[in-house]
């Protein structure tokens, strides 16, 4: 079975579909996870469990998927699990699925803090089970283009924005990102593109209120420096990411105003079910949600 490369799949699956649980029945879970996993032909909604039984139903009907009447029941119906649940829950209940040996597909923070993803990054270690992020702008065929590009630059300096209204009234102004803002909820996404288009991040400084505006500056390791500004609470028509990279041989900019997502959600589900089938991680695993933690922690230590 071949790899995806960043563009979109055309070669046929011929492989058995990946037989998914899904855990959460949030906005998430019914408008991302539940449609990508039950469009295939490479994964299959085998299951759905939530807390409140009659949401999970509600995710579960469109796709004619099974409900699960408890966590220990989905893991019985499937061969991996996906988390769509606040960062507490995953980190509480994927180190069981991992040691129950279910390949694991993660949504980011692995967890609220470093010691509860540290927990849950060390039980997919130990257990050997297959693990993805879903850092969903990673998948897309634009950043990866923009990302090979980065890597024949020299970057001197980059700036970035991620910034959105989400948090100010909607579905996504849930509780956990109403607390902890978008240093949780976007800055891994920022840092994972920084860390890949600049270079490997030393250190993180941050300013400013995660429930506001928050400001990073990253030090990175070849001497470059970076600047990331993140918000969940600014009225705007819609979300705005961009990262503005300077050099000494051009200024390359990734901007992600005209993205079909659907075209990442394809890859990510293939690139997924690939990995499971063959038993082997890809370099957006749990290992990398962990590195991408400590640098939110150094952040998070900064701004306090």
């Amino acid at each position: 079975m071949s790899r995806t490369e960043g563009a979109l799949v055309t070669e046929p699956w011929t492989a058995d579909p990946v037989r998914v649980g899904l855990v959460g029945a949030g906005p998430w879970a019914r408008t991302m996870h539940a449609r990508m996993l039950a469009a295939g032909p490479e994964t299959e909604l085998a299951g759905v469990w939530a807390r409140r039984p009659e949401a999970a139903a509600d995710v579960a009907a469109p796709y004619g998927a099974a409900t699960a009447s408890s966590f220990a029941e989905l893991l019985d119906m499937c061969e991996a699990v996906a988390f769509a649940v606040p960062p507490s829950v995953q980190a509480e209940l994927a180190p069981s699925a991992a040691r129950a040996g279910r390949a694991l597909l993660l949504e980011k923070p692995l967890g609220l803090d470093l010691a509860s993803a540290r927990g849950l990054a060390d039980a997919v270690a130990d257990s050997g089970v297959v693990s993805q992020l879903v850092l969903s702008k990673r998948y897309h065929p634009r950043t990866r283009e923009f990302l090979a590009r980065a890597r024949q630059l020299k970057v001197a300096g980059a700036r970035s924005c991620y910034v959105h209204g989400a948090f100010l009234d909607g579905e996504m102004a849930t509780g956990w990102r109403l607390e902890h803002g978008a240093l949780l909820d976007l800055g891994p996404h920022l840092l994972d593109l920084l860390d890949l288009a600049v270079g490997p991040i030393a250190s993180v400084r941050a300013a400013g209120d995660s429930r506001r505006w928050i400001e990073l500056t990253c030090e990175h390791q070849n001497g470059a420096v970076s600047q990331a500004s993140l918000s969940g609470a600014v009225r705007l028509p819609r979300a705005r990411t961009r990262v503005e990279l300077y050099s000494e041989e051009e200024e390359l900019v990734y901007d992600t105003a005209e993205f079909d997502q659907d075209e990442g959600w394809a890859v990510l589900r293939r690139e997924f079910a690939e990995a499971v089938r063959e038993g082997r991680s890809r370099d957006v695993d749990a290992r990398r949600g962990l590195r991408l933690q400590e640098l939110l922690e150094q952040a998070r230590r900064s701004a306090a």
